[in-house]
């Protein structure tokens, strides 16, 4: 294993409401751990980026939700919210193009504002229900960070951070990652936000501290060696 490899490191995504959770609990509670891991994006591919990620060898494991599942993550979110204090206002997504903030946080990374442009992105969504797959939401987003907004607003239809995008993609489908929020330290993956402290105790080689209350996003089941391959899996939305 390379020593990339070996570096801790975290995928989220910005439409998963228990990424966010991590993300709030990874801030809010173990800052340095927050800072010394890698972070990574997680998104369901569009048909472009879908089709470029195929070309290049690699694939995406999507099932689309059922009716069902939907409505348990909106109550288990709530309750998971509830226990921690938080006050979600819940984003209604129509025809979401996950490229849009995504391949934006490509855009803010390469101007030393990644970890500001998540918190942003992620306030702007589960606690103000804005659509941050709207160009013009990034745009304000960009505005308020002091970054590029023509850029940042038109990543999706940007070449080169596209080419960037599925080279991320690869990363996700060569670290088997099928589901967010999702950590990996060394040979050890933990997914889900019950699996946090987990993960924190292998970063800082302490003994495990208080569980993170909640499931995973989804219910595991078999996966091939090095893939992803989650059946039940509703695309790491959450």
């Amino acid at each position: 294993m390379s020593r990339r490899d070996r570096e801790p490191r975290f995928y989220f995504s910005l439409r998963s409401p228990y990424s966010w959770l991590a993300y709030r609990q990874l801030r809010d509670e173990h800052p340095d751990v927050a800072d010394a891991i890698t972070w990574r994006p997680f998104w369901e591919p569009d048909a472009r980026s879908l089709l470029m990620l195929e070309k290049a060898g690699g694939g995406f494991p999507y099932v689309g939700m059922s009716r069902a599942k939907h409505l348990y993550i909106l109550q288990d979110v709530r309750r998971l919210c509830a226990e921690r204090g938080l006050e979600p206002r819940w984003p209604v997504d129509r025809d979401p193009v996950w490229e849009v903030p995504h391949l934006a946080h490509l855009a803010a990374v390469d101007e030393g504002k990644g970890p500001e442009f998540i918190e942003r992105v992620y306030r702007a969504r589960w606690e103000e229900g804005r659509d941050i797959c709207a160009p013009a939401t990034i745009a304000e987003v960009a505005a308020e960070l002091g970054l590029p907004e023509d850029r940042l607003a038109g990543a999706a239809a940007d070449d080169e951070l596209r080419e960037r995008g599925v080279e991320a993609l690869l990363r996700v489908d060569a670290d088997g990652v099928f589901g967010v929020p999702f950590f990996i330290h060394g040979f050890h993956k933990y997914w889900g936000v019950d699996r946090l402290a987990s993960f924190i105790a292998s970063v800082t080689g302490a003994a495990p501290g208080r569980p993170a209350t909640g499931p995973s996003d989804t219910a595991p089941s078999a996966a091939a060696p090095g893939r992803g391959g989650d059946q039940g899996h509703a695309g790491g939305c959450g």
